[in-house]
């Protein structure tokens, strides 16, 4: 059933296509209010960022002060500062929440959509991780040291690209001056990813929990799922801002407190909370090289998942097999993200070798998972039903 098209001025044709008439799918649930979330997380940390840098010193010599100077001095520097790096987290929960139910319902299918995602993903990463750098603090300054230093595994270009990198032999202010910049320009580029991704959403339509085409039955996007989108925004600024006002410090890492210390290097190196998956795969491969490509691949591999054979069923909400594998995935990435936060030791080495390989098996055998639920069912479950009939 096709609902009728309001006329729109021609101006605002496209926002009205956008968000007010796009055609949706009825039977969408709670998890599809992430897409939105994440563009809220966007703007949040836009508004908040750009309120940051007019205060913020690129200097290897001033930064660390200058944040003290934002936090101490400025009116409600406290509470911007307080929501840009709790927002990091917020964006990133919200990010993996997508994800998760990306591959539960088999929105990967989407090609074009799912592979600008994975795009945004990677330059999400990277803007995460210059923030991280920026205030130049003891963590920030040796994960900026280590992580860097990583593309000296590259054959033959490795030493010349980290020198260019950190613009000179170690990292200093021209790494910090870099790193800014990057980090101030990067969510203007993914501003564009985002266009271009809801583009392509558009372009296809949305999947939808059951699996089906539910285009003779879309819905327009108002009222139905603005009123969830508000819902959802109600809720997530009530769980986020309780965490900026009463926990501001629950996600950040002590020895970041103090300055930089080139001299000292601290006890355990260790990145965020949302980097500890792909830290801990990294940590758990002997060789540099193969640590690094088991790094990069641990995020690269999602690119992979457009192009699965499709079977019977889209999702894997009727397919017990799948759904096994799924959740015990998502176990074993927070079972990964506990062992990288912990220290470079047994039983955590091989506990983190063990769930790398899970981690990496699991897109392996998600495909014939349901491959084999659809020969179990069509050819063990179908024929019993018709010998009974």
């Amino acid at each position: 059933m096709k609902y009728p098209i309001r006329k729109v001025h021609p101006f605002l044709r496209p926002v009205s296509g956008a968000l007010y008439d796009l055609p949706t799918p009825p039977n969408l649930n709670m998890f599809w209010n992430f897409g939105s979330l994440l563009g809220l997380c966007w703007a949040t940390q836009v508004l908040t960022g750009l309120m940051l840098a007019c205060q913020y010193c690129a200097s290897a010599d001033l930064a660390f002060d200058s944040v003290i100077y934002i936090m101490r001095d400025v009116n409600y520097g406290w509470f911007m500062r307080s929501t840009h790096c709790n927002g990091a987290s917020a964006f990133f929960v919200c990010v993996y929440v997508h994800i998760a139910r990306g591959i539960f319902y088999h929105s990967f299918f989407l090609k074009h959509t799912w592979w600008v995602g994975c795009s945004m993903l990677l330059l999400l990463m990277g803007v995460a991780f210059s923030g991280y750098v920026l205030p130049w603090g003891q963590m920030s300054y040796w994960g900026a040291t280590v992580i860097l230093n990583l593309a000296s595994a590259i054959p033959v270009v490795g030493t010349s690209l980290v020198e260019w990198v950190w613009g000179g032999y170690s990292v200093g202010d021209a790494t910090l001056k870099r790193l800014f910049v990057f980090h101030f320009l990067s969510p203007f580029i993914l501003a564009v990813l985002i266009m271009v991704h809801i583009f392509y959403l558009h372009d296809t339509g949305s999947n939808n929990p059951m699996g089906v085409d539910a285009s003779g039955d879309a819905i327009p996007f108002h009222s139905t799922y603005v009123l969830k989108d508000l819902l959802g925004f109600i809720v997530f600024f009530f769980l986020f801002f309780s965490v900026v006002l009463l926990f501001p410090d629950a996600f950040g890492d002590p020895v970041n407190y103090s300055p930089a210390n080139p001299l000292k290097t601290p006890q355990h190196i260790q990145p965020e909370w949302y980097f500890l998956f792909a830290y801990a795969i990294l940590r758990s491969i002997p060789n540099k090289l193969g640590g690094v490509l088991g790094l990069a691949a641990s995020v690269a591999i999602l690119y992979v998942m457009p192009l699965y054979p499709q079977g019977k069923f889209v999702g894997i909400q009727d397919n017990p097999f799948s759904q096994v594998l799924f959740w015990a995935f998502i176990g074993n990435f927070i079972l990964l993200s506990y062992i990288g936060a912990c220290p470079v030791e047994d039983p955590y080495l091989g506990v983190g070798m063990a769930s790398g390989v899970f981690y990496f098996m699991f897109f392996l055998l998600y495909p014939f998972s349901y491959l084999f639920w659809d020969y179990f069912y069509l050819n063990m479950v179908g024929s019993f039903h018709v010998k009974k009939i």
